[in-house]
């Protein structure tokens, strides 16, 4: 049987970046857009897609080895940003600030995983913290003004002990994101 996978770390929001998401919220109210539940925050390492549980079986041997030892994952996280860019906004996120953990973490994925034949997209890694999906903006102008009212805006110092493998089940409601496998780092 085939499962959406990926590999990401957990990221527990504190109140400071809970309390900035409700503003946006509020003042985007009348937007279409998907707000990430806040049980749901991670940063993705790798997306790997449709993968069968024989190799989800290796993928996971592959974390434990490269990662039971890699030590402890620290970063901030600092204001809002969006991607593609205000003329055509798709995702919000929050910046990472200090990512070198994190880049290297990815690339030790990436290594491993291509160890096992499997390729990730050829696109630079760029860390970041989802916070919504927009589907459609009425007013750009209101979001470039609440975005940048919290562009520097430290919210939180992130501590990552565990590495998790995911997989990402799509449901009407939104992703459901199921730990498969959950990696200690010491």
């Amino acid at each position: 049987m085939m499962k959406r996978t990926f590999i990401g770390v957990r990221v527990d929001a504190s109140g400071e970046l809970k309390a900035a998401i409700s503003n946006l919220r509020s003042g985007l109210k009348n937007e279409d857009i998907k707000w990430v539940d806040i049980s749901n925050m991670h940063v993705t390492l790798a997306f790997i897609g449709s993968t069968e549980e024989p190799m989800i079986k290796r993928i996971e041997s592959m974390l434990i080895n490269d990662f039971e030892s890699f030590g402890i994952i620290n970063f901030q996280l600092i204001g809002f940003g969006v991607f593609r860019n205000f003329k055509d906004p798709r995702i919000i996120w929050t910046a990472i600030e200090n990512p070198d953990s994190l880049i290297i973490a990815h690339e030790k994925v990436k290594r491993g995983l291509e160890e096992l034949n499997i390729k990730l997209e050829d696109k630079q890694f760029k860390p970041h913290l989802t916070v919504a999906r927009i589907k459609n903006l009425k007013d750009k102008d209101n979001l470039q003004k609440l975005i940048l009212k919290y562009s520097d805006i430290p919210f939180q110092g992130v501590t990552i002990p565990e590495i998790v493998y995911y997989e990402s089940v799509l449901l009407p409601s939104g992703p459901l994101y199921k730990p498969i496998s959950i990696i200690k780092m010491n």
